[in-house]
């Protein structure tokens, strides 16, 4: 059956925005409140995108199922300074950005023209992102759409940085931020090319070393090994500069020069010197020591001041470096010897020399020199201890003398903090290069303060975090965040409530907004306008603070329309789960968590955080270079939502980086149209007398349903769909098989049944498609609305799923045999064991491998010590092979032959075994146990026979 998408999903579409079925409001029924990210409308979603939406939406599917009063709402975030960006590049008609417009996302020329003004750009790729999000088939609830910059949402945005503020949460200083030179503004992770968040690499600084009349600034990370300097390093074929700075003139790199503008000071440059010129000289260290500059082709001019410190018995770059120069036969060079300042357990009087050497390093080209540094500089922080050359600190562990030694240089005014950008080069979207910029009066969000980081920590050990291996990054950021601006004075937005020059940053004012879409409805249907929305009005309807009154007075509303939206709010906080991209961990997650501890009672916090991987295209990061985007609205047009929804959801796990390729998505359609096709032929019907293989498929579908559910709610999606598409056929088509032998036309009742099951599980992973399903299976309500399938323990017949693993493996065993042998049978003869004292050591066994233990020795061991299994004492082989056999069986079934009872093994493979024996291998197949008068065993095979493991003879 080939399936019109286009036309099963429109029709579905229309039903269920006909019957409202999304639009959710409170009720007697428990809830969960599930958002996702809401997008940036700069360009419209591709397959990349929507890998996290469709994962949120399977979720919100599977827990209306569930029973669950479920709102999903979705908002649009037009803050920052992107789309101003783009409107630029666009006016100055930029080819790479036209060119994407027209070719990868097919804007009209029209609609392009208008793109000079910002706006434009946003409303436009609003209106594409929310087509293609309702042409996916996601449950949203529309009525609650806002986006960033209408006067409802900045009305609870002011409430917001003001209450921060008043907790004293917001700060104004001076501080390091990432910088737009162009822009002339802080920029995060939405404001620069790739969705790159600047990461600030504070404990940077420059120790001021003297050279003639002039400062000679050098930048390291480890201020405490300025005892074992032994050399300056220089590059010999660059330019310095002579630098005024402030009071001072400096020798630095031009590179270095322009990013001293930044750090607030007075700079201007005066001249300029050769770094040949430098080299042989000698700079003066703190304490008045003489320092020789030496040359180095390996030093940038880019990174920090172009000027660097060699201390070799501790950085094995400039150890190396030494040992090169002094093997070349420099003069200067040979004369100097590390200087050891630092005894770490492991390591000998010079570790950098240690380590090089045990690491096979030849010269400093070696690309193990970074792994060494590392290396050495980790073990030294936390095990290291500064000897008596660091005067006052001896003895001092180097993680606390790191401190001490630089607060002593900055009295002294030897030391500086020169903050850098760690993941450098970062582009902004207009195309400039970003730089650290210290910011003077500036707003920042303090997520440095100690007492608001326990407070999140706190939080995040209560919260449920999807996968669960991810919340160490959730811990690290929280550890190195420091105070981030959370204002600008360009871009989208709404203005500081104080201090009208400035505009709340992109990323401050999407951190809770979620508890917005509790109350937006409210805005959007007129019956509270923006002018309405207080301070007090807020207070009291999202922190309990104040009182009716006094919100109804300051809002000019009704108390109970201000009571009505209280209660919404009440009864949908806190957000159950927030679905987020792996990228947004160090940021907009992080400060989700951070802005809603600072905000609201702990009973408001959120509960869980999902986090998955982002998608790649046959094996390639996705991107315009690589020509291998592809929008959303062109994949679902080309091969149907569903199909699209599958291949993303069954490219990884949640974690992972999905692996998209067009292939998975014709072999999905395919089997898609066959389940469709296999439902349409079935008909409801009276289930009558169960023969063993009914019992089984049915107490299979339990445990199938058992499976499915726990994978869903622990987001093992890719596992989930697995099961219901593939697992589930598996099983399916062994039961058709033992059907057709025994010629049974009664069994379109438990087909109907078990599918109906399968269809219902397959509905949040594919909603269109499932309906139609559904339909052609007879029902009249729509399968969203129905229950998810409900396991049972009591519905699970163990001894059946028992005795049809023991028939499918017999006739796997049999196939196995005839396959080696190549021979014709003409007699086919099963034993099955029927020794006491093997079925008691078996389940003794078997009791113990559930257990855990697999091992021979210890399981011998307490088999013997056992007076019921003693004997297994003198069958070692027996004892060895049954382990081989439990050890190939999965977990759950060797849990079920514990509890359940066991059965006649003869018994039940004489009623099953001929009839799909006969079809299968055209003979017939004799069962005999070796306790049978009458047994036919010529040739002594009925001794091997095992529990579960008959023997077999063919003849």
């Amino acid at each position: 059956m080939t399936i019109n998408w286009t036309e099963i999903e429109k029709k579905w579409r229309d039903k269920w925005a006909k019957s409202k079925d999304f639009e959710t409001n409170p009720n007697d029924k428990p809830k969960k409140f599930i958002t996702v990210a809401y997008p940036y409308p700069n360009s419209p979603q591709h397959i990349g995108h929507g890998r996290t939406y469709t994962l949120a939406d399977v979720h919100a599917r599977f827990y209306r199922m569930k029973g669950y009063n479920v709102l999903f709402p979705m908002g649009f975030h037009y803050t920052g300074t992107p789309v101003l960006g783009m409107a630029k590049r666009i006016e100055s008609g930029e080819k790479e950005i036209l060119d994407g417009l027209r070719n990868i996302y097919h804007v009209p020329e029209d609609a392009i023209k208008s793109f000079v003004k910002p706006i434009k750009i946003a409303d436009y790729f609003h209106e594409e992102i929310k087509s293609g999000m309702i042409e996916m088939g996601y449950s949203i609830d529309w009525r609650r759409e806002f986006t960033t910059i209408v006067p409802g949402y900045q009305k609870f945005i002011e409430w917001q940085i003001t209450t921060l503020k008043e907790k004293g949460r917001i700060i104004q200083g001076s501080h390091p931020v990432g910088w737009c030179p162009v822009d002339q503004n802080p920029v995060s992770q939405h404001d620069t090319m790739g969705d790159v968040e600047p990461k600030i690499d504070d404990k940077n600084f420059l120790i001021k070393f003297k050279l003639d009349e002039f400062v000679f600034p050098i930048t390291t990370l480890r201020p405490e090994t300025i005892f074992g300097i032994t050399n300056l390093w220089v590059n010999p074929n660059t330019v310095y500069k002579k630098v005024s700075v402030d009071n001072e003139t400096w020798i630095v790199s031009e590179q270095c020069a322009k990013k001293l503008e930044f750090f607030e000071k007075k700079v201007s440059v005066i001249g300029e010197i050769p770094g040949s010129e430098i080299i042989g000289k000698n700079a003066t260290n703190h304490d008045g020591r003489e320092i020789p500059i030496l040359p180095a082709d390996f030093v940038e001019p880019s990174m920090g001041t172009g000027l660097v410190m060699s201390v070799p018995a501790h950085a094995p770059k400039d150890y190396q470096a030494l040992m090169d120069l002094k093997a070349k036969g420099h003069e200067l060079a040979s004369k100097l010897e590390p200087i050891p300042i630092i005894g770490t357990e492991g390591y000998g009087a010079i570790p950098a020399k240690d380590i090089v050497e045990k690491m096979g390093i030849s010269d400093q080209s070696d690309d193990k020199l970074e792994e060494a540094t590392k290396e050495l500089y980790l073990k030294e922080f936390t095990d290291g201890k500064l000897n008596d050359k660091c005067a006052q600190f001896e003895n001092e562990k180097v993680q606390f003398g790191r401190d001490k030694i630089r607060v002593w240089l900055q009295e002294n005014n030897f030391l500086e903090k020169f903050p850098v950008l760690e993941n450098a080069p970062v582009k902004c979207r207009c195309g400039a290069e970003c730089v650290v910029k210290i910011l003077n009066n500036q707003w920042f969000l303090n997520y440095g303060d100690e007492e608001w980081k326990g407070l999140a920590r706190k939080c995040l050990d209560e919260m449920n975090i999807l996968p669960n291996n991810i919340k160490t990054e959730f811990v690290e950021v929280i550890d190195w965040l420091h105070e981030r601006a959370c204002a600008r004075q360009q871009g989208l937005g709404t203005k500081l409530p104080w201090d009208k020059d400035w505009i709340v940053e992109s990323l401050s004012d999407s951190v809770i907004y979620m508890a917005y879409y509790t109350i937006s409805r409210f805005v959007n249907d007129g019956t509270v306008q923006p002018e309405n929305l207080s301070k007090e009005f807020f207070d009291y309807v999202l922190l309990d603070k104040g009182d009716v009154t006094q919100a109804a007075n300051s809002s000019n509303l009704s108390e109970d329309v201000i009571n009505t939206m209280k209660k919404e709010f009440q009864y949908f906080y806190p957000v159950d789960s927030r679905h987020s991209g792996r990228d947004l961990v160090q940021n907009h997650l992080s400060f989700f968590v951070l802005n809603h501890v600072a905000i609201f009672d702990k009973k408001l916090w959120p509960q869980e955080i999902v986090v998955n991987g982002s998608v790649m295209m046959d094996g390639a990061k996705m991107s315009k270079s690589m020509g291998n985007i592809i929008p959303l609205r062109a994949a679902i047009k080309d091969h149907g939502a569903d199909p699209i929804r599958l291949a993303i959801i069954s490219s990884a796990e949640l974690l992972q980086d999905a692996d998209f390729n067009m292939e998975s998505v014709s072999g999905i359609q395919s089997k898609l149209e066959s389940l469709l096709e296999e439902c349409s032929r079935l008909k409801k019907g009276q289930i009558g007398n169960l023969q063993a293989e009914d019992r089984w498929i049915l107490s299979k579908t339990q445990s199938k349903i058992a499976e499915v559910t726990e994978a869903v709610e622990k987001m093992r999606l890719r596992e989930a769909l697995h099961d219901i598409l593939f697992t589930f056929e598996t099983d399916l088509s062994w039961y058709q098989k033992r059907v057709q032998a025994k010629e049974r036309g009664d069994v379109s009742g438990i087909l109907h049944q078990i599918n109906s099951a399968r269809v219902a599980m397959l509905s949040p992973f594919a909603p269109h498609v499932s309906e139609e399903m559904w339909e052609k299976l007879g029902n009249s309500e729509l399968v969203s609305k129905a229950q998810w399938p409900e396991y049972s323990k009591d519905d699970v017949d163990a001894v059946s799923i028992q005795a049809e693993e023991l028939l499918k493996s017999t006739i796997d065993d049999i196939a196995s045999i005839l396959k080696v042998t190549k021979i014709t049978p003409k007699k086919i003869v099963i034993y099955v064991n029927s020794d006491e004292i093997k079925s008691k050591i078996y389940r003794k066994i078997l009791s113990i491998m559930v257990g855990g233990q697999n091992n021979m020795g210890v399981v011998m061991k307490e088999l013997i010590a056992d007076p019921n299994t003693a004997d297994a004492k003198k069958m070692p082989d027996y004892v060895q092979k049954v382990i081989k056999d439990l050890h190939s069986e999965s977990e759950s079934i060797k849990r079920m032959k514990l509890e359940a009872e066991s059965f006649d093994e003869k018994e039940f493979l004489k009623s099953e075994l001929s009839s799909i024996g006969k079809k299968e291998f055209g003979v017939d197949i004799t069962v005999y146990s070796k306790s049978d008068d009458d047994i036919y065993d010529p040739k002594g095979k009925a001794r091997h026979a095992r529990p579960f493991k008959p023997a077999i003879l063919i003849e």
